[in-house]
């Protein structure tokens, strides 16, 4: 692990990858070894987790300035708390580049997280028990748009909508009907795990429709829409609600986008609604990450990030995997490997019959390639060991992958399934990646 060879002084050993925790490593060396073999992990394997990607140096030593020491309830300009006059600049800039860069009125920059967002937007529109309408969990949706684990589940009178059975689409006619037979007070278009491009002029139509409040949820596609790789929600989205990082490889935060006539209700919302103080790190790691996202650079990655993913795809259905929608529009593939017919073979030697999204998931990390199992549309199988697995290309495009490497990848992840269990696969498979992962730089840790 590592060695102490006197006070204040540590020494990681080679596979600890040092990302400036000298500090860390003079006071608490156990956190700082942890933090240095994550970082190993990250620069070492080929992360395809859809909602992750890597921030850049800048993003990250805002993120962890001295920013943090400063509690600033309230708004800039309305605070609560002396001494704001920096935090206030900080604030309103972030602000403004949020408007700038989505073409939104309004703008709060204050919420911890998505679901936070998503909670103070319950707040501003609803009261305990009102109807809402948001995209069924397990094809492809949120758990913060009416789920029944879900707070959004249990105070609100939740109703869903769903993909055709066929397609795998987004059942456009079937949101009509079920909006008309709810009357939801907030009609959500947003998901986890849906491949395929958001009609949100047809949302916007059927909430006028029934009189509801239209939110899109672009947590996942943020950085697409402000690339230009994905439809704006604006102008058709009364209210927008969004993760800072994943595709947007800001700092881990939520904001809120809406209209003018909103802002109000929304900032009340926000604070003093569902939090407190505001964390100003992050609001500066947030103003910087949208600087880096003006750029005609971020728009080459925004587009890249498409390309890999159908290039991508369509190496698997080469292969003989099977997609939920049958491809890509936007940065992730779910892949259904329970009716893939690549697999028929494993799934005739698997003791229960089937190798699940949760077991193919667990021999890919084992081998190297990181993604997460996932419910398909109309999945049989349980939620904690489903039929699919999803996997995205935000954190690949980031390090410079291009069309090509996405189909090495896939040729990896065919032969890691294909072999099951084999532990001499997984292990040379991982060797391989490690190796192929030298020729391009991890932002925030080697860049």
């Amino acid at each position: 692990m590592s060695q102490t060879t006197g006070p204040g002084q540590h020494i990681h050993s080679n596979n600890a990858h040092d990302t400036r925790t000298g500090h860390i490593a003079a006071n608490d060396p156990e956190i700082a070894d942890l933090i240095g073999l994550e970082a190993g992990r990250q620069r070492d394997s080929i992360r395809m987790i859809a909602s992750e990607n890597y921030a850049s140096k800048a993003v990250l030593e805002a993120g962890g300035s001295i920013l943090a020491n400063k509690y600033s309830e309230g708004y800039a300009g309305r605070r609560y708390y002396e001494g704001q006059a920096h935090i206030d600049d900080i604030e309103r800039i972030a602000v403004k580049r949020a408007k700038a860069l989505f073409g939104a009125e309004a703008v709060n920059v204050q919420p911890y997280s998505g679901t936070p967002a998503n909670l103070a937007v319950y707040l501003a529109f609803c009261e305990p028990g009102d109807p809402v309408l948001g995209l069924s969990l397990p094809h492809g949706g949120h758990l913060s748009h009416g789920w029944s684990v879900s707070i959004s589940g249990r105070y609100f009178d939740a109703h869903h909508y769903t993909v055709h059975p066929e397609t795998h689409l987004i059942d456009m006619d079937g949101v009509r009907r079920a909006a008309k037979a709810c009357s939801p007070k907030i009609i959500w278009a947003g998901h986890s795990a849906y491949p395929r491009t958001l009609d949100f002029a047809a949302f916007a139509e059927i909430a006028t429709e029934v009189g509801a409040v239209f939110v899109a949820d672009i947590a996942h596609i943020s950085g697409l829409v402000a690339g230009g790789a994905h439809p704006s929600p604006f102008p058709h989205a009364d209210v927008v609600t969004t993760t800072t990082h994943k595709t947007l490889r800001g700092p881990r935060g939520g904001m809120i986008m809406c209209k003018k006539a909103h802002r109000k209700a929304i900032n009340s919302a926000v604070f003093p609604g569902v939090q407190g103080g505001p964390h100003n790190q992050n609001t500066a790691g947030l103003a910087v990450a949208l600087k880096e996202a003006s750029t005609d650079a971020f728009k080459d990655y925004a587009k890249q990030v498409v390309n890999n993913a159908k290039a991508f795809a369509d190496a698997l259905l080469e292969s003989g995997y099977s997609l939920v929608s049958g491809g890509t529009d936007n940065h992730l593939v779910v892949i259904d490997v329970t009716r893939s017919a690549a697999l028929k073979a494993l799934h005739e030697k698997e003791a229960d019959g089937v190798a699940s999204g949760k077991t193919c998931a667990a021999r890919l990390s084992k081998a190297g390639i990181v993604c997460n199992y996932n419910t398909v549309p109309f999945d049989p199988r349980k939620p904690f060991d489903p039929s699919g697995i999803r996997i995205g290309t935000p954190a690949t495009t980031s390090r410079g992958m291009t069309e090509t490497d996405m189909k090495t990848i896939a040729s990896w992840i065919d032969t890691v399934l294909k072999a099951g269990d084999d532990e001499q696969c997984q292990a040379a498979t991982r060797q391989e990646i490690a190796e192929f992962c030298k020729a391009f730089p991890a932002p925030g840790i080697d860049c």
